[in-house]
């Protein structure tokens, strides 16, 4: 017998559960399932937006959009073309529901139960595909699925069900030894936003006395070249501020403390070409902006939420 088993709302950022059924069985196979339910809402992150993880006697489908994951549990006979419609009835009702704002501001686990209702419903519909024929059109779904299958997430990326991580995990607190292609930073803040705003500026102030500095040596010998060398440094710490706090790299926290030493000795060396609110606001900005680096972390292990 083919048929959905039971369905959930996670957030990929973090891999909160907003919302899930609640009648699904309880026997060995379906509390394996519960545990890939679990490793895979921790790697929704890492993952393309459509995939299916095959676990035997059950499949997991599950979609992404706008930081949130639409996940189901089915049987290994059920139709891929209906299974993914389903998703996408949940996808299209939920953000018809809840605003994006409600789902990145949420702190509590299934704080959207109520959309439980709406998951029971249809899934009833699409377990009963004689009634569910006449009322949807899978035409445009088969054919999208035929043009971008969705990705066969291999067991061997998930590591075993009983919690060990696998190679493909990824270990946050050892940056110096995990690759940073598969690392993502936590969202921008404000405060974030206005430090790379204000380290873009602190660059081309920089860059724009160091031309003039160049101006300076070429009209006279008077100029002390270390001048320009100190003002290109300058810029080259500020850009490369912006690049940490937007980017992850090994070590990052380091190069971070590193590059606001780097400001603080150039400013050091130009004390005789600034004036002291000058030079404090260069050397706050540095500062502010190495803050902001400590502060937007990697994506860290999701919760253990039971999903």
């Amino acid at each position: 017998m083919s048929v959905i088993l039971s369905a959930s709302v996670v957030r990929v950022r973090d891999g909160l559960p907003l919302s899930a059924s609640t009648d699904y069985e309880q026997n060995t196979g379906m509390q394996e399932c519960r545990k890939y339910f679990k490793m895979l809402s921790r790697k929704l992150a890492q993952l393309p937006d459509r995939c299916t993880l095959k676990t035997g006697h059950y499949n997991i489908n599950f979609i992404s959009s706008l930081g949130v994951s639409y996940m189901m549990l089915c049987t290994e006979n059920y139709p891929n073309v209906l299974a993914f419609s389903f998703l996408d009835e949940l996808q299209k009702e939920f953000i018809t529901t809840y605003n994006m704002m409600k789902t990145n501001t949420a702190v509590r686990p299934y704080c959207f139960i109520e959309f439980d209702n709406f998951i029971q419903r249809t899934k009833q519909r699409y377990n009963n595909p004689r009634s569910l024929s006449t009322k949807i059109n899978l035409s445009d779904m088969q054919m999208e699925i035929k043009l971008r299958p969705p990705y066969q997430i291999p067991m061997c990326e998930l590591g075993p069900a009983n919690g060990v991580t696998s190679a493909f995990s990824v270990d946050y607190k050892g940056a110096g030894k995990i690759s940073s292609a598969h690392q993502r930073l936590e969202p921008a803040t404000l405060s974030g936003i206005v430090a790379f705003i204000l380290s873009l500026l602190c660059g081309a102030l920089n860059l724009i006395r160091g031309f003039h500095a160049i101006e300076s040596l070429l009209q006279s010998d008077g100029e002390d070249f270390n001048y320009i060398i100190a003002f290109f440094l300058g810029t080259a710490a500020c850009l490369y501020q912006c690049y940490l706090l937007v980017y992850y790299t090994g070590w990052r926290n380091v190069k971070s403390f590193l590059t606001f030493g780097l400001i603080c000795l150039c400013n050091m060396y130009l004390y005789e070409l600034r004036n002291l609110w000058q030079l404090f606001f260069h050397v706050t900005v540095g500062a502010f902006v190495t803050l902001q680096i400590w502060l937007r972390q990697a994506q860290g292990k999701a919760p253990d939420y039971d999903v």
